[in-house]
């Protein structure tokens, strides 16, 4: 059996680095792509909104079941029972404890955070708001030299500052608060 093996050169290793880079930046989009597919089912969702009194407490009582048989269910008081459902109401209970709560009542718990927009757009559009930034302050500076540019102009340049922005690291663009 014959192994090809390529010479080190600065250019092997550059080339190499070069690879990495394209790879890790292809392998942060198809992660991306993924989680947006993921999170467009939820976006699109038309879920109820939470009972006034708490899930826990609206399914208990659907179910026609005590607090206190909930209770021996969870192996707790029924005190703990009416605790449990009360921070819930009030958005003070824990994701281990409502998952406690759901398995002891036969259900389960699903929890995403859901953007408002698809990831991809959210970074274009932050993106986008950091280009403008910078392109107001150049355009302020060019004013006052009198060297005034097209809307146009400044459109399209802002826009090529956004692409160059997203093709870099996505941190650049959350380093700055807006």
């Amino acid at each position: 059996m014959f192994t090809f093996i390529a010479p080190r050169s600065k250019f092997t290793n550059i080339s190499f680095a070069f690879w990495c880079k394209i790879m890790k930046n292809n392998f942060s989009e198809l992660k991306l792509r993924q989680l947006d597919a993921a999170l467009a089912s939820w976006r699109s969702a038309d879920l109820p909104p939470r009972p006034p009194s708490g899930w826990i407490k609206a399914i208990r009582e659907g179910l026609g079941m005590a607090a206190t048989h909930l209770a021996a269910r969870l192996g707790v008081k029924t005190s703990t029972v009416t605790r449990l459902e009360t921070s819930e109401a009030d958005d003070t209970v824990s994701l281990a404890t409502l998952r406690r709560a759901a398995e002891a009542l036969g259900c389960e718990l699903h929890y995403a955070l859901v953007p408002k927009e698809s990831l991809a757009d959210t970074l274009e559009n932050r993106a986008l708001v950091l280009a403008r930034r910078q392109m107001a302050s150049v355009s302020h500076t060019m004013a006052l030299e009198a060297q005034t540019t097209s809307q146009d102009m400044v459109k399209a340049q802002t826009q090529a500052l956004a692409d160059n922005l997203l093709k870099g690291s996505r941190r650049v663009l959350w380093r700055e608060s807006s």
